[in-house]
């Protein structure tokens, strides 16, 4: 078990043995549930993920709805240190909304948790049928709009960007955009969706809302 890329992985230092196993299980398991869904993972499948048995599972987690929270948790959290990482070393607005568009070329060609977008996945997969990972799937993209939203704003002051942008619509145009592309590109196993779409909303950024 390659467990100090798994505590890696999950942002926690490991001290101990019941820790590392915890973070063993939650690395294995979030790769599972972005990629099957939490209906088409079975118990089995995560115990042949793991290595473990049903009980060593659940020593560390109540159940199953328990795991896939806490999974989903490790799933967003790598691709917000994407998008903090890309946006860190950038000073205006259009470069910062320009370095998270190109976050979602790194989702489609290379992601860091495989199976894609764990917010698209989960909020398709959950639907009407988890309402507790739905709820979490929203918080997620609440904190993705939020982010753009604070971008915006914060350029609007430094006037870098339109006065009279609706940060609102801006967020839901860049979000719906770039997550229907991860969903054209993963249905024909093709990164032209996504390089269309960025180069539409690099334009899109570059000309109009500014």
């Amino acid at each position: 078990m390659l467990l100090e890329t798994e505590r890696s992985f999950i942002g926690l230092p490991v001290s101990s043995k019941a820790a590392a196993t915890k973070a063993h299980i939650l690395a294995k398991a979030a790769i599972l549930f972005n990629q099957q869904g939490y209906a088409g993972t079975s118990m089995a499948d995560l115990m042949a993920a793991t290595g473990l048995q049903k009980g060593g599972i659940y020593n560390h987690f109540r159940n199953k709805d328990e795991l896939a929270l806490a999974a989903f948790d490790v799933a967003v959290s790598q691709i917000q240190a994407q998008f903090m990482g890309a946006i860190r070393s950038q000073r205006h607005a259009v470069d910062r909304l320009v370095a998270l568009l190109r976050v979602y070329s790194c989702i489609v060609e290379a992601p860091p948790l495989p199976g894609g977008c764990p917010i698209l996945n989960t909020a398709i997969d959950s639907d009407d049928t988890h309402p507790a990972l739905r709820d979490r799937a929203r918080q997620a993209m609440d904190g993705w709009r939020h982010l753009i939203h604070r971008i915006l704003e914060k350029g609007q002051l430094r006037q870098e960007m339109r006065s009279d942008l609706d940060a609102e619509a801006v967020a839901t145009v860049i979000i719906a955009t770039l997550e229907g592309a991860v969903m054209l590109s993963k249905l024909y196993g093709e990164s032209i969706y996504m390089e269309r779409t960025l180069a539409h909303l690099e334009t899109y950024v570059q000309t109009q809302l500014t």
